[in-house]
C-alpha cells in the first residue's frame, strides 16, 4: 500500500525514484507560458486568506464545483471567500480522479506542510493554518514563487497593455533572483470576426497615436506594440487560435478593402477572415523571428459555450471545452507560408483536442531545419490534458515521432500563484516514464544518458530557450 502523495508518488521503479529524488527534484523552474498578474508580482501581493487565493478566477476548480451542484454564488459570485472555501472542501471527496484532487493536496503540502485531506471535516483546521501562513512574508506573490524555486516567468499580455508592471519589476532589484516578461498576444488583432474587433482597432490608433485605416498601419501599429514589448524584456508570443484559418496570402490592396468593410460594420466571408488573418501571422511570425521571440500557437478551443454564464461572467469562466475541426492541412500551409523565405521563429504548437497529438509532433517534423534544436516543438499536454493520462500520451508520441530529448517540458497556464506544484507533478511522470522504459529494457541504463535526459526535459532546454542559457 503506497502512501497517498507521498515521498515516491509516482515513481513505481528504482530508476524513477533515483531520477526524481537525485536529478529532477530540486531543479529550478522555467514556467514560460502562465495568466499570473503581474501587478500582483510588482506589489508582492498578499492574500487574506486561502479562498482568496485558490478561489478567485480558477475555472478548473469553478467547473468542478458547477459539477458538483454548488450554487453559482458560492463559486463565482457574492459569497465570502470563507463560503465559497467551505463550498470546496464539500466537494472535495467527490473530485477524486480528477487531477484537482492531486493539485489540491500537493499545494497543501508544497506551500503549507499540509498533510491533512480537505474535507468539510477539516476546513476550519485547513482554513486557520493557512491563514496565518499567508500572512507572512514568505507566502506573498514573490515569497510563493522563491518556494517553488520559479527562474522565469512569462505572463499574458495584450499589444496595448502599458506593461508599467512590467517596469516596476524590473527597476526593483529586490527580484533580481528571477526574470518575469511580458508575452506579446495579439488575438484582438487577429480575429477580425469578433465583436471586439472595431474596438481594438479604435485603442490601438489612440495607443500608438497613428489613425489604422489600412492593413500597413495596423501592421506598422502592431510592430511599434511589439517593440514595446522587447523593451521591456520580451522573449515569447503567445496567440489563442481557435479556428485555425488559412488561405493562400493576398496583397495589400486586398487586405485594405477587407478591413475597411469590417471597420465600416459588415460581415466578411470566410475565406477573407482567413486571408487576413493569414497575412498577419505570417507578417507578425517573420517579426518574431527578426527579434528572436519564441512563438506559441494554441489551437482548438471552443469557447463561451454556455451563453447565460458568458452573459452574466464574461469570457474564460469555465465555458469552454475542446473542438474537433480539422488542422492538419490548415496548419501545414500556414506554417509553410512562415518558413518560405526563412523567417519561422522557434515555434511552439499545442492543440486542446488529444486526438491531434500526432499530427502536431509530425507537422513540427516538417519544419525543423537544424538552425535550433527542437526549433518547432509540440508543445506539452495543454488545459484539459495538463492531467497524467493527458501528459504522457503528448510525450509518448513526442517520443516516438519525434525528438524527446529536445521537449521544453511544462508550463502551467494558470492564474494562480499556488500552481508550480503541477511542475513536480509533470517531474514525477516524466520519472515514471523513463524509469518505466529503462526497467522494461527499451531504453539502457546508462546513468549519465538518464540523468542529462530528465535534466534537459524538466529544466535545460526550456532555460536554454527562455533564459538563453547554454
Amino acid at each position: 500500500m503506497h502512501q497517498f502523495l507521498g515521498p515516491d508518488f509516482l515513481l513505481d521503479t528504482a530508476a524513477a525514484r533515483q531520477l526524481y529524488h537525485d536529478v529532477a527534484e530540486e531543479l529550478p523552474i522555467i514556467d514560460y507560458h502562465n495568466h499570473l498578474g503581474p501587478q500582483d508580482i510588482a506589489s508582492d501581493r498578499k492574500w487574506d486568506d486561502i479562498g482568496a487565493i485558490w478561489l478567485e478566477g480558477d475555472h478548473y476548480k469553478w467547473r468542478a464545483m458547477r459539477w458538483a451542484g454548488v450554487d453559482e454564488a458560492k463559486v463565482s459570485g457574492s459569497a465570502s471567500f470563507r463560503e465559497k472555501f467551505n463550498a470546496f472542501a464539500e466537494i472535495m471527496p467527490r473530485c477524486v480522479g480528477n487531477p484537482l484532487y492531486h493539485w489540491t493536496h500537493l499545494e497543501l503540502q508544497r506551500y503549507f506542510s499540509i498533510r491533512e485531506l480537505l474535507s468539510p471535516e477539516t476546513a476550519d483546521s485547513i482554513w486557520e493554518k493557512t491563514q496565518a501562513m499567508l500572512a507572512e512574508d514568505s507566502h506573498s506573490a514573490r515569497g510563493l514563487l522563491r518556494r517553488m524555486q520559479v527562474r522565469f516567468v512569462g505572463t499574458t499580455d495584450f499589444p496595448c497593455d502599458s506593461l508599467e508592471h512590467h517596469k516596476a519589476i524590473a527597476a526593483d532589484e529586490s527580484i533580481n533572483d528571477m526574470v518575469v516578461a511580458p508575452s506579446f498576444r495579439p488575438d484582438q488583432a487577429i480575429k477580425i470576426e469578433m465583436p471586439g474587433f472595431n474596438d481594438f482597432i479604435a485603442t490601438l490608433s489612440t495607443t500608438t497615436g497613428r489613425q489604422v485605416e489600412s492593413y500597413s498601419a495596423l501592421m506598422a501599429g502592431l510592430i511599434k506594440r511589439l517593440d514595446h514589448f522587447v523593451a521591456h524584456g520580451c522573449l515569447a508570443t503567445d496567440h489563442g487560435i481557435d479556428v485555425l484559418r488559412f488561405a493562400a496570402p493576398v496583397d495589400d490592396a486586398a487586405l485594405d478593402v477587407i478591413l475597411e468593410k469590417r471597420l465600416s460594420g459588415a460581415d466578411l466571408s470566410e475565406l477573407e477572415i482567413a486571408q487576413f488573418q493569414t497575412r498577419v501571422l505570417v507578417d507578425l511570425s517573420k517579426a518574431y523571428y527578426e527579434r528572436d521571440l519564441v512563438m506559441q500557437l494554441h489551437i482548438g478551443a471552443i469557447r463561451n459555450n454556455n451563453h447565460r454564464l458568458h452573459a452574466s461572467l464574461g469570457p474564460d469562466v469555465g465555458g469552454d471545452s475542446i473542438n474537433d475541426l480539422p488542422v492538419a492541412a490548415g496548419l501545414n500551409g500556414l506554417l509553410g507560408e512562415m518558413d518560405r523565405d526563412g523567417h519561422l521563429p522557434k515555434t511552439v504548437l499545442y492543440h486542446l483536442n488529444p486526438n491531434m497529438n500526432e499530427v502536431m509532433v509530425t507537422t513540427a517534423g516538417n519544419f525543423q531545419d537544424g538552425s535550433v534544436a527542437g526549433k518547432v516543438q509540440a508543445g506539452s499536454g495543454w488545459w484539459f490534458n495538463d492531467q497524467l493520462d493527458g501528459m504522457e500520451r503528448q510525450m509518448t508520441q513526442l517520443a516516438q515521432m519525434g525528438l524527446f530529448s529536445h521537449f521544453i517540458g511544462m508550463l502551467t497556464d494558470s492564474r494562480s500563484f499556488l500552481s508550480f506544484p503541477r511542475h513536480e507533478y509533470f517531474r514525477r511522470l516524466v520519472c515514471q516514464m523513463i524509469g518505466r522504459w529503462t526497467e522494461t529494457g527499451h531504453i539502457p541504463n546508462d546513468r549519465e544518458l538518464l540523468d542529462g535526459l530528465v535534466r534537459d526535459v524538466c529544466y535545460q532546454n526550456a532555460a536554454n530557450w527562455f533564459l538563453k542559457q547554454d
